[in-house]
């Protein structure tokens, strides 16, 4: 089975749903942790992305219940609730408006995929990710959005790239 266009790269984030990621992004910042949700689209645009999901960061909550056992915090990485995603994932498909991005914040460190965040997306980062979607990192550096990042999962180097991806009005 082919992967899905949007994996490749290229997709076209409107305005509003960009608007609404860096919304989510700097409320997120004001919470000291990072923000982290999903883009979806139509099926019959398999590039375009035009509304923003954000998830709840559970990262603070588990950290405060455990922190021998969760020690970090939501300031230096995102925790979803799974089940809640995968319904999401399935409900796009059958609304034919999947998801198609997994997005997240940065916080005063820039838009980059770091290692936490491709172990995340492989689950422990030994394999391809679990899901087929490209992945969007907003940098919020002292409370402004600075910059946004597209990453795909290139197979043949087993890891994940930088890849060009637009604005739409």
């Amino acid at each position: 089975m082919s992967k899905p266009t949007w994996t490749s790269g290229g997709v076209a984030i409107t305005r509003a749903a960009l608007s609404r990621v860096e919304q989510a992004g700097r409320e997120a910042y004001v919470r000291n942790e990072e923000a982290c949700g999903y883009l979806e689209g139509p099926a019959a645009e398999p590039l375009r992305c035009d509304a923003a999901v954000e998830l709840e960061n559970l990262a603070n909550k588990y950290h405060a219940a455990d922190p021998e056992g969760h020690p970090r915090t939501g300031r230096e990485y995102f925790k979803i609730n799974g089940k809640k995603f995968e319904r999401a994932i399935a409900a796009g498909q059958q609304q034919e408006r999947p998801v198609k991005v997994f997005f997240h914040s940065h916080l005063d460190c820039g838009a980059y995929f770091s290692a936490e965040d491709a172990a995340s997306m492989t689950l422990g980062g030994t394999r391809e990710p679990a899901y087929d979607l490209a992945y969007l990192v907003t940098a919020v550096d002292q409370g402004q959005v600075t910059a946004h990042k597209l990453f795909i999962w290139e197979a043949g180097g087993a890891r994940f790239i930088e890849a060009p991806f637009s604005i739409q009005e």
